[in-house]
């Protein structure tokens, strides 16, 4: 019986460890007050989440890996951007410059996850 319980149990946390995986596109914004009530600057590694993964609120100032082309950068959930279709984010400057130049303005299928 235990063995049962802990194979459900390490086949749960698998399950909901990839579900939190998402891909989409990337844009960049120049932040300021943010939906989830602090004040952000260009400098800073924050993220804007589209409306489902926003989620009223509910992952404000959780950190996300947002990873494409062998880069990454770890950025903080401060806004919302009700123009993203699900799994797109909108960066500040500083972190999409971490993946790609401004002027491509576009990443196309990124990848990231709630840390």
């Amino acid at each position: 019986m235990f063995r049962s319980t802990l194979t459900a149990i390490v086949l749960a946390a698998t399950y909901f460890g990839t579900a939190s995986a998402f891909t989409g596109d990337a844009t960049w914004f120049h932040p300021g007050l943010g939906a989830c009530g602090a004040v952000s600057v260009d400098s800073d590694l924050v993220v804007a989440l589209s409306p489902s993964q926003y989620a009223n609120g509910a992952h404000c100032f959780q950190h996300i890996l947002v990873q494409v082309n062998g880069k990454s950068v770890d950025a903080t959930v401060v806004d919302l951007c009700p123009g993203c279709a699900s799994g797109s984010i909108d960066l500040s400057p500083s972190a999409f410059q971490r993946l790609a130049s401004l002027d491509v303005g576009r990443i196309h299928n990124v990848n990231w996850n709630f840390e």
